[in-house]
């Protein structure tokens, strides 16, 4: 099995926890984002979208992170990253799409890059952007968080889901863009508690072979 990844992807972190946790065996081979390795062809036979992370499993290439783990999830079902109900299964993935669709995809590199290179946005004005998007969808995740009668150690119960697998790698992109945390008490417990830990901490990006 192989993962390309690059070291500050949110979604190729994702990934990255989600195998350390599962322990499964496999190999990293780094994409520099920043040169556009991803746009070059000998990447783009792996996946045409040119985007991390791609998992590479005997002749097959998977793409798209949540793809990725619901993938792994199936194939090497303990630990399990999702709860045994439908129910909670239902709410776990809730609190993922709020991560993976409603703000990820626009604060992602190539938004943000076109924010800037093609429309003009200035840098003062980008972060701007970038600040807003994480405060609508730390909001309401806080308030689900701090809520919810589920929510324990983790986003949800005692061991760790898809949900922090997701909101960890989220966290750590805001802190990198200064983004105020103060209002957002439950989530950084959470953080602190899933960086202890060493599934997620051999994740980081500071530990993979490319970082800066």
């Amino acid at each position: 099995m192989k993962l390309r990844t690059y070291f500050r992807s949110t979604a190729a972190y994702r990934v990255r926890i989600a195998l350390h946790i599962k322990d499964v065996e496999h190999d990293l081979v780094p994409i520099n984002l920043l040169s556009s390795e991803h746009q070059q062809d000998a990447f783009l036979k792996h996946n045409p979208e040119g985007l991390v992370p791609t998992l590479e499993v005997d002749d097959h290439t998977l793409t798209q992170s949540i793809a990725i783990l619901e993938y792994l999830e199936e194939e090497f079902p303990q630990p399990a990253l999702l709860p045994s109900t439908s129910l909670d299964r239902a709410y776990v993935r809730s609190l993922v799409q709020i991560i993976a669709s409603d703000v990820h995809p626009i604060n992602n590199l190539r938004v943000l890059k076109f924010l800037v290179n093609d429309l003009g946005v200035s840098e003062q004005n980008k972060m701007v952007w970038y600040h807003h998007w994480i405060a609508k969808a730390f909001t309401s995740l806080e308030q689900k968080l701090a809520d919810g009668a589920h929510t324990g150690l983790f986003c949800f119960g005692d061991t760790p889901t898809f949900a922090d697998v997701c909101l960890i790698p989220q966290v750590y992109n805001a802190k990198r863009f200064d983004c105020p945390m103060a209002d957002y008490p439950t989530i950084r417990r959470i953080e602190q508690h899933c960086l202890t830990l060493p599934a997620f901490a051999n994740a980081s990006p500071e530990k993979q072979l490319d970082a800066l």
